[in-house]
């Protein structure tokens, strides 16, 4: 029988969720308290110009996240461009060049390690025995580490791990490796590294982040006859008997409103989730679990230069070193993924909460100055425009050990859905919209 289920919360795993409950036949109204969807991955305006919060790096082994996205209507090869597993870094540096050939695994991880430039033999060696050791332990540890103490135990060399491990660390679970938790980030390799080759591929965005799904799973819901409320924050969830009485306000439900629904999924963000279930019975050792959480931001700096400004790939990775005011760790060619933003340089900063600290025309001179010296182009230290987009909660510092919720909650037709929820990977798109499915999965065959 089709039921009518609530949404709260229009990011990345609200609407993996939703759509995933009409596939299943149901019915589903969502609500997003902001003006634009995708939730702590969206498109912003600034300026006269539609940037995205933060560059995005998705991965060929993001299975549902494809899956869910060709769902709604995606035409993945024009929505994003797809490259080999590489990790580059301007020439002429002291950097290297890893480059995976389109071969099948693992002998593209082999031969790009045979053919990188700027690795010693040791450093070759080095990561030789990593992956071979991972897999012989099929990715997992008996007990949790930091990621920093795996690569000791591994014998990586200093090279390596300021060139290889750190960056992925970084850029995947958005944690440093002193504090990253190692079990994630062998999950995260195991998909990728330790996959079938197409599963190691990078899928840099060429839409903005709400276009890139949020937006087109909205239409998709829409012309379904579901039903989208932007501008409108849900303030409050109550049990009633058989169904959920769901309060919400804000102008796109004409001030303040409440219904009734045959459950709901909670997608909210950690701390709005908190302050939802708080006081509900049984809600408490949740509640505590989520306040636990340590969010860590993302900044993308982006500056703009002259149009046909290029760099030689869309992107390289950058050698990060705030000692020396060196924030960048990989600049994005933003005209190569659209024509659109000819001449726009996105550069990532991950675990930024000191960058973030600094005054923006600080941060801004200090990146574009770490741009002109690894790219050899001095015009590059005085960009025309720039901007400084920092997501203050952008993910949760993925610590090891850290207990995640479940999708399940104690109260029936009641599920949470979002990146910090119990599961393999980091708080990434594709652990979002992983979240969301279950969520659906288990409040459709629920008995409210």
């Amino acid at each position: 029988m089709a039921k009518h289920f609530a949404v709260a919360g229009g990011g990345w795993a609200g609407f993996a969720a939703a759509v995933e409950l009409v596939r299943a036949g149901h019915q589903v109204t969502v609500f997003e308290a902001a003006r634009t969807l995708g939730g702590r991955a969206r498109r912003v305006a600034v300026e006269g110009r539609e940037l995205d919060n933060g560059q995005h790096i998705m991965l060929g082994a993001y299975s549902e996240s494809l899956r869910i996205m060709r769902a709604v209507g995606v035409d993945l090869r024009s929505a994003v461009l797809t490259l080999p597993l590489q990790m580059r870094y301007p020439p002429g540096g002291d950097g290297m060049n890893f480059l995976a050939p389109r071969l099948p695994a693992p002998l593209h991880v082999g031969i790009a390690l045979l053919r990188a430039r700027g690795l010693a033999r040791e450093d070759k060696m080095a990561l030789a025995r990593f992956t071979t050791t991972a897999r012989w332990m099929d990715w997992r540890l008996n007990n949790d580490c930091s990621v920093a103490e795996l690569l000791q135990r591994f014998d990586q060399t200093p090279r390596l791990v300021t060139l290889m491990w750190r960056p992925l660390c970084l850029a995947a679970l958005n944690t440093p490796p002193e504090r990253a938790s190692a079990q994630v980030f062998l999950a995260v390799l195991r998909d990728s590294l330790g996959a079938r080759r197409a599963a190691s591929d990078m899928l840099v965005p060429r839409a903005d982040l709400s276009a890139l799904f949020p937006d087109a799973a909205a239409a998709w819901l829409q012309a379904k006859g579901n039903t989208i409320h932007l501008g409108a924050k849900v303030s409050a969830l109550q049990a009633a008997a058989g169904s959920w009485r769901v309060e919400a306000s804000g102008a796109a439900v004409g001030g303040d409103w409440s219904g009734n629904f045959d459950g709901v999924v909670l997608a909210a963000s950690s701390s709005a989730t908190i302050a939802l279930v708080e006081g509900m019975p049984g809600f408490a050792e949740l509640a505590s679990q989520l306040a636990a959480f340590e969010p860590e931001p993302i900044t993308t700096c982006y500056l703009q230069y002259a149009p046909g400004t290029r760099l030689e790939i869309p992107f390289f990775a950058l050698v990060d070193d705030p000692a020396s005011q060196r924030w960048g760790q990989f600049v994005f060619d933003r005209g190569q993924l659209d024509a659109r933003q000819d001449g726009l340089f996105a550069v990532v900063i991950s675990a930024s909460s000191d960058a973030a600290g600094l005054p923006q025309d600080v941060l801004t001179a200090a990146v574009a100055a770490q741009l002109a010296a690894d790219l050899r182009r001095p015009e590059f230290a005085q960009p025309a425009w720039s901007k400084v987009i920092t997501e203050k909660r952008a993910t949760y510092a993925c610590t090891p050990g850290l207990k995640r919720p479940a999708n399940e909650t104690p109260a029936k037709g009641l599920v949470l859905a979002g990146d910090y929820t119990a599961g393999d990977y980091p708080a990434t798109l594709e652990m979002a919209v992983r979240s969301g499915v279950q969520a659906a999965r288990l409040l459709a065959k629920a008995k409210v």
